[in-house]
This record gives C-alpha cells, structure tokens and sequence, in this order.
C-alpha cells in the first residue's frame, strides 16, 4: 500500500506518516516497508489515469500488510488505533477460516479415501443409495 493512501486510511497527513516512520525506521525492516524507485513509479503512473503524486520531491513508500499494521502503531491517531485492531481481528478471523477450511479438507480426504477402498458390489449399492438420495432431493412439480 503506497504510503499516501495508508496516511488517508489513518486519517494523517502524508508528511506526519512519513516522519513517524523515519523516526522508528527499526520497526520497519524490509519486509514491512519498501521505497518505490522511479521506474515503479512510473509503471504505477501509466496503469492510474490520475496520479495522486504529481510534482513529489520524494518517492512514495510501500508497505506491505505488516508494516501497514506496523504504521498504525506509531501513530497517534485515533482512527490509526480503530484500523489497527480492525486489522487484527481481520487477521484473527482469516487464521479462524483457514484451520476450519483445513478440518474439513482433511475430512474430506479421510471420507474419500474410505469410499475409494469399497469392494466393486459395496460400491455399486453406495452409488444406488446416492442417486436415490439424489432424486429425493429434486423437487417434485405439483399437482393441482
């Protein structure tokens, strides 16, 4: 996220972003904070219509989730405190939907595995239940 946009997310100022960053440049290791150069610049610039740039004397900062979230730490905004903890439990809950989805992945697996090991005959009844199940499920027109 370039930083011009996450200073309007934050509700500062992209001055005020980029000075608190310098001031604790430790908490920003590569990983979390990138300094565009002028070819990616340009590159963004061709692909946005309106550049939000125009007339920079500086190249815009990245950043990428973590120092996003980082940013928000240094800051001393009020609404850099709500989008940090909205990130958070962003996070938490992305982290909740994964490990579900994996259990049921795993299930999955587990059930498929158990069907894939019947006999020809169990299988060939498993297959009749199924589509029976099947045509139950197919709504029937009504009669009037």
């Amino acid at each position: 996220m370039i930083d011009s946009d996450l200073a309007v997310l934050y509700g500062v100022s992209t001055k005020r972003l980029n000075e608190q960053v310098k001031r604790n440049l430790d908490r920003f290791p590569t990983d979390f904070l990138l300094e565009l150069n002028n070819q990616e610049v340009a590159n963004l610039k061709s692909q946005i219509a309106t550049s939000s740039w125009g007339g920079k004397r500086k190249l815009p900062m990245a950043f990428t989730e973590h120092g996003a979230i980082m940013a928000a730490t240094i800051l001393n905004s009020s609404r850099a405190v709500q989008m940090s903890v909205y990130v958070v439990r962003a996070f938490v809950e992305m982290r909740q939907l994964a490990a579900s989805n994996a259990t049921t992945l795993r299930r999955l697996e587990a059930l498929e595995r158990s069907v894939a090991a019947l006999d020809s005959e169990t299988r060939k009844q498993f297959d009749q239940v199924h589509e029976a199940i099947l045509g139950l499920m197919v709504p029937t027109p009504r009669r009037n």
